[in-house]
């Protein structure tokens, strides 16, 4: 393993440079969604104002572009949009409970003191480890105690891997009154998905109490909820819980999930209905919640190209935009971009009462680039479907389509024409949509070169990566299938970028 200050080292030499425009610029990688100075990035954790700092603590590799030995990277902003690259925040430190990775984990103000809760990786063992910083977050100290939970609770048969790996990571913590409460992300063998529930005093000695809610393999009406869940996460809202579950199944990272309910005084947790946050790229998210009372969501978004593409571009993996969730009056999650990303816009230009004919694809006048906000109100008419046309080349030989189905309900990005690169992966992810019969479509749009941003009425949001090979891939439009449909606004704002 190399020498902590080595790699940190390396780390300010990548800020510096990237901070001079001393590499070429990469169009794939994006020029306002928060990436890693190199190499290879996922989760979020420890997302936290401090001092009225946003601080942004993530999965990191800094030696590789694919994942091998995680660190916590780490980035601090004003605003939720301009970030500024710190030195990696914890590192795995030999002979210890972390050797093997500091993997996913959150940040709490321990009555002054900032504290960070991770997971430990050491061989097959995953458990609970603690770090405090004294001078705002920079360097962090490890306590001499990890891990704090060094074993998983008795009596559960939790999901274990061939290697002997008991899944069990991840941990979220939250004040209740005079103690702490921590949900830790598992799974059950045969049963599914598990949050197990603690409690403490001093977040260093824990009580086991029992599971906050176990899910079910067998149940697949509505979602599937896989066999363990990662990244658990309880958030108040209005006056229900949500709970927050990233499905994980088989080796593989699947989607973000979330259960609307209530939260009983022992801690256990009914849920009311369930739903996926995001079905495309997203994944792994954190909230936190800001000076101003505001619920923030930012996830990953994962890369979706093989792994020679991911080696060769020397960087992997971005963030989302910054998300403020509320409660609907149908107790169903809305989904708002962040008013801050409102100061990277220049150059309005705005249309309306485009009228498109079926069978028609008509590209927007002034409207073209790889870094864009759209907002797009669309009257569906009697169409079978109908959307917009993103990073259109010429002569259509690359594009990609955001298509609303308003016979199905149904949203999805179709990526079939995305690349003309054989490494992009062309799967369609689909959402489904609640608009009621004559509703309008709302959309608000976030384009950043290979990263693709659709959130639906507030109420759906999709997300892909798409990887056009070519420079003139730039050309906006507008379609319609089936019959015909109204544009009746967009707005479009080109983005400049925050990095």
């Amino acid at each position: 393993m190399p020498d902590r200050s080595i790699r940190e080292a390396v780390l300010h030499q990548d800020v510096e440079r990237i901070a001079h425009n001393e590499d070429p610029p990469d169009p794939q990688r994006p020029a306002f969604h928060f990436t890693a100075p190199r190499n290879w990035l996922n989760d979020p954790n420890g997302l936290i104002q401090w001092e009225g700092t946003y601080h942004l603590f993530y999965q990191h590799d800094p030696d590789s572009p694919l994942h091998g030995l995680m660190h916590w990277g780490h980035a601090r902003s004003t605003d939720l949009v301009h970030w500024q690259h710190e030195p990696v925040a914890i590192a795995p430190t030999r002979d210890s409970a972390d050797e093997d990775g500091v993997f996913s984990g959150c940040a709490v103000d321990d009555n002054g003191t900032p504290t960070a809760i991770y997971s430990g990786i050491q061989g097959p063992h995953q458990t609970i480890c603690l770090a405090t910083s004294d001078d705002h977050l920079v360097t962090w100290r490890k306590d001499p105690g990890n891990p704090v939970i060094a074993s998983t609770p008795p009596g559960l048969d939790l999901l274990t891997t061939p290697d002997r790996t008991v899944h069990y990571r991840d941990p979220s913590v939250w004040r209740s009154g005079d103690e702490w409460r921590m949900i830790v992300g598992s799974g059950i063998t045969g049963v599914g998905g598990a949050v197990l529930l603690y409690r403490s005093t001093d977040l260093r000695n824990w009580e086991y109490l029992h599971p906050m809610l176990v899910g079910d393999i067998g149940q697949h009406d509505p979602i599937w909820t896989g066999t363990m869940w990662e990244c658990p996460q309880l958030i108040p809202l209005g006056d229900r819980h949500i709970l927050l579950i990233s499905v994980w199944h088989d080796r593989q990272t699947l989607y973000t999930a979330h259960f609307v309910g209530d939260l009983h005084d022992d801690g256990r947790f009914t849920p009311e209905h369930v739903e996926i946050v995001d079905p495309g790229s997203f994944y792994a998210p954190q909230t936190f919640q800001d000076d101003e009372g505001r619920r923030i969501m930012i996830g990953w978004l994962r890369e979706q190209r093989d792994r020679e593409a991911m080696a060769e571009s020397g960087w992997n993996g971005a963030m989302s935009i910054p998300w403020v969730l509320s409660l609907g009056d149908d107790n169903r999650v809305r989904y708002t971009p962040a008013p801050e990303l409102e100061a990277l816009r220049s150059d309005h230009r705005r249309f309306s009462d485009l009228a498109v004919a079926p069978g028609e694809q008509t590209m927007v006048p002034d409207i073209a680039g790889d870094c864009l906000e759209l907002s797009a109100t669309i009257e569906p008419g009697t169409s079978t479907s109908c959307g917009l046309v993103l990073r259109r080349s010429p002569d259509g030989a690359e594009e990609t389509r955001i298509v609303f189905d308003p016979t199905s309900n149904a949203l999805w990005i179709d990526r079939s024409r995305s690349s003309l690169d054989e490494r992009a992966d062309r799967t369609p992810h689909e959402a489904q949509l609640d608009l009621i019969a004559g509703q309008p479509l709302n959309l608000r749009i976030f384009l950043d070169r290979s990263v693709l941003e659709v959130a639906a009425n507030e109420r759906t949001i999709l997300s892909e990566r798409t990887y056009p090979s070519r420079p003139d891939s730039i050309g906006v439009g507008i379609f319609a299938e089936g019959g015909p449909a109204t544009f009746a606004t967009i707005d479009a704002w080109t983005i400049t970028a925050s990095m």
